[in-house]
This record gives C-alpha cells, sequence and structure tokens, in this order.
C-alpha cells in the first residue's frame, strides 16, 4: 500500500510539473444563446439565453490546445404562442483547438450538461408556471471557430447540437447557437 501511495504521488508531481512547464492560459467568458429544439412536428421559435463562466486552454504545441470549460447556460424553446420552455444547464464542454494562424482557431469536441432547472412559462396567465421535467443530463458535440483580437481578449462562435433528447419525446434535442467573448488571464 505504501509503494501505490509513493508511487502515485510521484506520477502526479510529475504530471503537475509538467502541466506547470506547458503555455496554460486561464480566463473568462460569457455571451449570448441562441436556443430552440429541433425534431418532432411541434413549431417552435428560438429562445435568447446567456453563458458565463471559466476555461482553461492548454497549448499542446503551435498550433493545437485543449480546452475544458465550466459554464452556466440558459436554453430553451418558445413554443408558438404557448409557453416559453426554459433548460439552465451547467455545462462541460471539451474543445479541441486547431490555430490556422496566430489568431484564428476552428474548435470542435463533446459537451456533457447537467440540469439545474427546467420550466415552463405559459402565455396564458391563468396557467400556473410548471417543471416540464427534462433529463438531467444532456449530451452534445459543438463545433466553432475563434478569433484572438490580443494575447488577453477572444471571440468565439459555437454551434452545440444535442445528440441526446431533452426529455421523453424521442426527436427533441438541444440545438445552441452560441457567441461568447473571452479574457485569457
Amino acid at each position: 500500500m505504501k509503494k501505490l501511495l509513493l508511487v502515485s504521488t510521484i506520477v502526479i508531481l510529475g504530471m503537475t510539473n509538467s502541466m506547470m512547464a506547458q503555455n496554460v492560459n486561464f480566463g473568462l467568458k460569457t455571451g449570448l444563446n441562441i436556443s430552440n429544439f429541433t425534431g418532432g412536428d411541434a413549431d417552435r421559435n428560438s429562445l435568447f439565453g446567456f453563458h458565463i463562466g471559466g476555461f482553461a486552454e492548454f497549448k499542446i504545441n503551435e498550433n493545437f490546445s485543449l480546452q475544458p470549460e465550466l459554464l452556466y447556460s440558459t436554453q430553451g424553446s418558445e413554443a408558438e404562442n404557448l409557453a416559453k420552455i426554459k433548460v439552465d444547464y451547467l455545462v462541460i464542454p471539451l474543445m479541441a483547438k486547431y490555430y490556422l494562424s496566430e489568431k484564428f482557431s476552428i474548435e470542435v469536441g463533446p459537451q456533457a450538461s447537467f440540469l439545474i432547472n427546467d420550466k415552463a412559462e405559459f402565455n396564458d396567465g391563468s396557467i400556473a408556471d410548471s417543471e416540464i421535467d427534462a433529463s438531467s443530463f444532456d449530451f452534445g458535440l459543438n463545433v466553432g471557430v475563434g478569433y484572438n483580437f490580443s494575447s488577453h481578449l477572444f471571440a468565439q462562435v459555437r454551434y452545440n447540437y444535442g445528440i441526446t433528447t431533452v426529455g421523453e419525446n424521442p426527436d427533441i434535442r438541444n440545438s445552441v447557437f452560441q457567441i461568447s467573448l473571452g479574457y485569457k488571464f
């Protein structure tokens, strides 16, 4: 047991030292969400929301980096003339970024989302707001581009396509277009 603890400590210290030697940037980002539910046969309109959170960018080499993020994201859809369906998530994307130049990058990666809140806000005031029994976990794929204005300030445009369903209806998935501004420390 002592040998296992010693080996584990050496490995962790070695990994920490290796990560510190890499070029690592930490930062914050926020932006606009334009979300909707895809699938099914109901008419829906996009819903505007926001996202905010932090990230770490691990530079692997000159052209490639990994960027895990932790974001709070408000999403949903508006059922035409009936209700706004709102789902709020704690979102964890892991983006692989490829720099085409020093300023411009393309990014792809998976995203795990954990439901924080779900609610239907009805347009008819006589109907009380209620939960919609959304799935507690959502998995999606992201694709996007980024542009560094300076060594600190950047913008990103990203699309998230939900792979898992939002609720019991097997056809309805999240679809989110994001525009972000961020700051690297």
